[in-house]
């Protein structure tokens, strides 16, 4: 596997939530930035070093309401 994707959205709750499309991986952060390491550390926990995807996607996704 040379590339991994997480779909990215917002928590209602507050923060960020990530899972891997094609594997049983989740992970959330309360920023951006805590939620990339919290991305790699769960990629490098989840693949042998030998298996592990070269490059993590992060597919963010924002809703937005407009009144009509």
């Amino acid at each position: 596997m040379t590339e991994i994707i997480f779909l990215v959205e917002e928590d209602p709750e507050g923060g960020y939530v990530a899972q891997a499309m094609s594997e049983s991986i989740v992970t959330q952060g309360e920023t951006m930035k805590e939620l990339r390491e919290m991305v790699r550390d769960a990629v490098q926990c989840h693949f042998d070093e030998a298996d592990r995807p070269k490059l993590i996607r992060l597919h963010i996704v924002k809703d937005e309401v407009l009144a009509s």
